[in-house]
């Protein structure tokens, strides 16, 4: 390399702006060294690959280079495009590359990544093909590439065994399929592959800790969340923001507010999702009033508040019955901060005005809203109406259901409830037929609970678990002693029509075998946090504050909120807050009385907010390899509501661990 040449590659590579690297480049042309290919190679770099780089320049670059591209070259390009918001590009450069220069692991790795964003399964196979072709198998870098892409497109078998075969697991290679793991809604064989990783030496790092909090979070792992969190102390990672907003919704998720505060209060740096942790764990906790004082600290510490800031004010509002608090800051959300509300803060609005009985609100913010044609509103009023049993109202948006054809198995149960509460025998029959017309299945409950550092599972009327029989023993005593402390079981009142619901009938739901077992190998005294992928029935809701009385336990039963049945001990101790809050608030001058929660059940509506599987942006399409490119084929309406029906089919299964049935899709 000549004088100039080495002087020009210096100055790219300490270039920080485009500005710069015009001026730059300008000289090179006039220089007649552009396409010299180390000046060549640093100038597409720049572009390609920097924060400050322009892809479009990199483009032009790249055309107008006479010689031969070399690999690295190429490997700016794909790396550039793959990370891009059109990582088909990527792909389709890598495909002219192979016509011209042999791929090396870097090529491998960029394309790979292009393949996990566009979700491509049939190229993902194909570039696993020329992996192995090129005898790059056995490489960390392109078989975590393999793990991660495979993991994005639901093939998670294929991802385990590329991973098992992998020679050497580095800490990079765990962190993906941890990631992927927890990403892909199997949260108990991500926990389950930390303690591999554990017996294999690896030690973990904060990337580690965080995917292994937000699979803690989901299961209410609260052991395996302070045992994380000790770690984290250990590899001094506490500080980092990211862990500190995983351990923040970990302990939120899992019952422990005050561990929660705790965490947010040794936070040295905040951003909005710290602060909407906290308002989001307040919200599902049914602490409305603490919600707002944290909302309207944040704002004194002018973080500008998102859409999802707001989700968590509503829900708490929701939940604590406070419907003028609620109607506030639903305007303000557009008023003062220029946000646009949609379905889930809508649902918010209609869950609230319906839990209090708000019907005619309800119904009105129902139609006022510019989504009154989305299932989910229309869901959640129908909750409202099995809540205060709303017959008439009921049946109004059980026919809106219908009329979208967004009917499901849910709604059934729903239903049912309150045609059994009104002793309609008739309707109650009608809703067995509609399910069966439209062959729906319900979706089986599951409850789980944390026994030191192993989470146990348990479905309605279980038999599997290897101390059932222990276990019923132990339920028939725990219901004598809560039928002593007020406990009166609730029997479907219809009967004589022959049609009789599992699901509505059965004594054994799976949060009862679960706090049974809970009681059996817990010492006295200890809170039992258990998990459950559907509502709480009311039978079952009595049941467990009958329960928490009877034996001096807290317990808390969480969904997509949590109710906490607390013990003397523990409503004391929360009157204390509430009393020093009141003084707080007398000495600032605030006044005003603290309003009481509402203790009513959890209800259908806030599941499908919660876990409400979100369209994708544009049309989705299917992915058709041909040729060596990549093109798409865009169907109509009908095949993306199928698709849609397969994708929340897939997320149910992911969320039991279910892998046999997704597949089947």
């Amino acid at each position: 390399m000549c004088e100039k040449a080495g002087v020009i590659v210096r100055m790219l590579q300490g270039c920080n702006s485009m500005t710069k690297l015009r001026k730059i480049h300008s000289h090179v042309i006039t220089s007649g060294l552009q396409h010299h290919p180390p000046i060549f190679d640093n100038l597409l770099r720049f572009c390609a690959v920097s924060v400050t780089g322009s892809l479009s320049h990199a483009l032009l670059l790249f055309q107008h280079f006479d010689s031969d591209p070399s690999t690295t070259a190429w490997n700016y390009l794909l790396r550039g495009f793959s990370v891009s918001s059109t990582p088909l590009s990527s792909l389709l450069f890598y495909n002219q590359m192979l016509l011209s220069t042999r791929p090396d692991i870097y090529t491998f790795s960029f394309a790979l990544k292009a393949c996990e964003k566009l979700r491509s399964v049939p190229k993902c196979r194909e570039i696993h093909g020329s992996v192995i072709r090129s005898g790059f198998h056995s490489d960390n870098i392109v078989s975590t590439g393999l793990v991660r892409c495979y993991s994005a497109t639901g093939n998670i078998d294929i991802a385990f065994k590329v991973f098992d075969e992998m020679p050497v697991r580095d800490l990079i290679s765990w962190n993906a399929m941890i990631s992927c793991l927890s990403h892909a809604g199997l949260h108990h064989q991500a926990l389950s592959m930390h303690k591999r990783m554990e017996n294999e030496g690896v030690c973990v790092d904060a990337y580690t800790i965080v995917a292994l909090l937000s699979s803690c979070a989901h299961v209410s792992a609260l052991n395996m969340g302070v045992m994380l969190h000790r770690k984290a102390c250990d590899v001094r990672c506490e500080g980092s923001v990211y862990v500190g907003n995983a351990l923040i919704d970990m302990y939120a998720k899992g019952g422990s507010l005050e561990n929660a505060v705790s965490v947010f209060n040794g936070m040295r740096k905040r951003d909005v999702t710290t602060w909407n942790s906290m308002i989001m764990g307040y919200g599902v906790h049914g602490k409305g009033i603490d919600a707002i004082s944290f909302f309207r600290e944040m704002v004194t510490f002018g973080v500008r508040p998102n859409a999802i800031t707001f989700l968590g004010l509503l829900l708490g509002c929701s939940h604590q019955g406070l419907v003028k608090e609620g109607a506030e800051h639903f305007k303000m959300m557009s008023s003062e901060f220029c946000l646009s509300p949609n379905v889930k803060h809508y649902g918010c609005m209609v869950d609230l005005y319906g839990r209090a009985g708000e019907f005619d609100k309800a119904l009105e913010m129902v139609h006022a809203s510019s989504c009154h044609e989305d299932p989910v509103l229309w869901r959640t009023l129908l909750g409202s109406c099995k809540i205060h049993r709303n017959l008439e109202l009921g049946e109004v948006a059980m026919k809106k259901l219908v009329q979208l054809k967004a009917f499901n198995a849910g709604d059934y149960v729903l239903m049912t409830s309150i045609y059994s509460a009104a002793n309609d025998a008739q309707g109650f029959a009608s809703m067995r037929k509609l399910m069966r017309s439209h062959e729906l299945r319900t979706v089986p409950g599951w409850s789980w609970i944390e026994i030191g550092d192993q989470v146990h599972k348990f479905v309605v009327d279980d038999k599997m678990h290897p101390e059932s029989a222990l276990i019923y023993s132990e339920l028939k005593e725990v219901v004598r002693r809560a039928v002593l402390a007020g406990y009166k079981p609730e029997v479907s009142n219809v009967t004589g029509s022959g049609f009789s619901d599992r699901c509505l009938g059965s004594a054994f739901h799976s949060e009862k075998l679960a706090i049974a077992y809970g009681l059996m190998r817990t010492p006295a005294g200890t809170a039992l946090r258990i998990t459950k992928n559907l509502r709480v029935c009311r039978d079952c809701h009595s049941f467990t504050k009958c329960v928490s009385k009877a034996f001096s336990r807290d317990i808390i039963v969480d969904y997509a909120m949590c109710k906490i049945y607390m013990t003397p001990r523990g409503i004391k101790k929360k009157a204390e807050e509430e009393e020093n809050e009141k003084r707080k608030k007398k000495r600032e001058g605030g006044g005003g009385e603290a309003s009481q929660e509402v203790d009513q059940p959890c209800t259908p509506a806030v599941q499908q907010k919660m876990l409400m599987v979100e369209e994708p942006t544009g049309l989705l399409c299917e992915e058709i390899v041909k040729e060596g490119l990549i093109s798409y084929q865009v169907y109509g309406d009908l095949l993306r509501k199928i698709w849609i029906r397969k994708l929340l089919y897939i997320a149910f299964c992911n969320q039991l661990g279910d892998v046999e049935n997704k597949h089947r899709v």
